[in-house]
């Protein structure tokens, strides 16, 4: 992990040391699930429970169908949205295929075990929680964290809901601590306060030593967070994201991020990293590697060799690569003749027609290569070939339209 740049914080990293040497241990990440899909800022503590299973360790996904409820208040400026359970199942059921997708399930010793902290949380008594749990903590001490600090500092509203969120957390832990046998924690370095309530009330309830562990949070060198863009978040389900965009995404990388990922978001041996990129003085072929590497691992090889050759075939060739995201247009909409305007906030390509009409004025749109000039242009059926066009935005956007 420090090798690769994963390690942040420990609480006691000597001991935890010692202690995965001698026998295989069980670790957990939580993940929230306010969507129905993880983005890839979560991609890193993933391929964190990679390397566990990869080193013989067991990984626990605990999936916050409870905590969900009231939501994590670290680096947020205000409350999240509250969603219904029937929403954070349905999310919880999809943000699984992700996990059995980049995971090892077929290892018996290492299989991952998923579970949701709405089974205990759900369940608990309020005044009973107050005098067993509750009188373990201090406001003096809740009030030093940052993920309360911050919001206050700022004169931002923290609910008393919010404010809860670090005592269940940490409840979490001594859960499963206690039902899994699971001695690690691992977060974000912006959970390194919760993480400790957690070790600390493992420590206070049953006098057992558990341990904690953050990785870094990644920004990109740019100064901007990982995997935003114009157009949103990177997601991780395929239905939320193609394989090709998400192929695009990592092969766009900043040059003076490319080494660094391909120690984070790839399992080629550290050793034969640093030779590549020394001996590779063409930065885009590095990229090339990354963005096949990153896309193998959730998407598999297949789509990872087809999400290269449609780039070949669209950027090289400059034909149709078969590959590209599609978007599909009722042919009743094309006979009536549909604004180009609408069509691209309706798609998303540009977040406001507003925005669609400076891109057109600095000729960033192109139909099969020909710029569009006209703001006022309407998509008719001449301008489907074969009731497919490609619709390009800038260089590095491109998208196939059909006709259905």
């Amino acid at each position: 992990m420090q090798d690769r740049g994963y390690l942040n914080q420990c609480t006691d990293l000597d001991n935890l040391n010692k202690i995965c040497e001698k026998k295989s241990i069980s670790g957990y990440i939580g993940f929230d699930c306010t969507a129905s899909s993880l983005h890839v800022g979560s991609l890193l503590q993933i391929m964190i429970l990679k390397l566990m299973q990869k080193h013989g360790h067991q990984p626990i996904i605990l999936l916050g169908g409870g905590t969900t409820l009231i939501g994590d208040p670290s680096g947020k400026d205000s409350t999240r949205k509250i969603i219904s359970q029937n929403e954070i199942n349905k999310n919880i059921r999809s943000i699984k295929k992700v996990f059995n997708k980049i995971l090892d399930t077929k290892n018996k010793k290492t299989l991952p075990i998923f579970v949701n902290n709405a089974n205990w949380l759900t369940k608990l008594n309020y005044i009973q929680f107050l005098r067993d749990i509750g009188s373990h903590f201090t406001i003096n001490k809740m009030l030093t964290f940052d993920s309360v600090k911050l919001r206050l500092e700022r004169e931002q509203s923290l609910s008393y809901m919010e404010f809860n969120y670090m005592i269940l957390q940490a409840y979490d832990f001594y859960q499963l601590f206690k039902n899994n046998k699971c001695i690690l924690q691992i977060g974000g370095s912006d959970q390194w306060g919760n993480i400790i309530n957690g070790v600390d009330l493992i420590r206070r309830m049953i006098k057992k030593e558990a341990y904690g562990l953050t990785s870094p949070l990644i920004t990109l060198a740019s100064g901007s967070k990982m995997g935003k863009t114009e157009k949103g978040a990177i997601w991780l389900n395929e239905n939320q994201l193609s394989s090709y965009d998400y192929w695009q995404f990592w092969r766009n990388t900043d040059d003076r991020d490319v080494q660094r990922f391909l120690n984070y978001f790839t399992e080629i041996d550290l050793k034969e990293i640093n030779e590549i990129c020394n001996k590779e003085k063409n930065i885009n072929k590095l990229k090339i590697l990354l963005a096949n590497e990153a896309t193998r691992i959730l998407h598999g090889e297949k789509a990872a060799k087809m999400a290269e050759q449609t780039a070949k075939d669209t950027f090289e060739k400059g034909i149709i690569g078969s590959n590209l995201p599609t978007i599909k247009i009722n042919s009743r909409e094309i006979k009536k003749g549909l604004s180009f305007l609408d069509f691209i906030a309706y798609n998303k390509i540009l977040s406001s027609k507003s925005e669609a009409r400076r891109a057109i004025a600095n000729k960033g749109f192109k139909i099969d290569g020909l710029v569009i000039n006209d703001e006022k242009k309407i998509l008719k059926l001449q301008d489907f070939k074969n009731n497919i066009l490609k619709l390009s935005y800038g260089k590095k956007k491109h998208y196939l339209v059909k006709i259905i």
